[in-house]
């Protein structure tokens, strides 16, 4: 993994996966590739919509590359009981995923999600 990988993965594990309403975090491209703490370290009750999400993402990210480079910068959707965030990195077909629960209060995760795209951001750039 390189340097650019373990600072993005510290950035989801210790900022993000600490938070008690955030059941799953990664920074992922089409076909949920790309940077995912252990997937034990996510509550067992969303392994159901993990793997929906794996299965049926690929369309969404072509839709997230198309129209990042329009200005898309969040998307948000709900499946089942949760909601599924996505903070799109700029210009890019990547975005920073999380999934919450659907009561969870989305302006406090909001805060901690910009927060945490804006650090991966600047690891990426450097």
């Amino acid at each position: 993994m390189s340097n650019t990988q373990e600072a993005i993965l510290q950035v989801l594990q210790e900022d993000l996966m600490q938070l008690e309403d955030i059941h799953a975090c990664m920074v992922a491209q089409k076909g949920l590739e790309g940077i995912v703490p252990l997937t034990e370290s996510f509550k067992q009750e969303i392994m159901g919509v993990w793997e929906i999400l794996r299965r049926s993402m690929d369309e969404f990210f072509d839709v997230i590359s198309h129209y990042s480079e329009m200005g898309l910068n969040k998307v948000y959707f709900e499946l089942g009981d949760y909601d599924v965030m996505f903070f799109i990195l700029p210009g890019s077909d990547t975005a920073l995923v999380a999934i919450v629960p659907a009561l969870a209060n989305r302006g406090l995760l909001e805060v901690e999600l910009e927060n945490a795209r804006r650090k991966i951001i600047k690891i990426i750039e450097q």
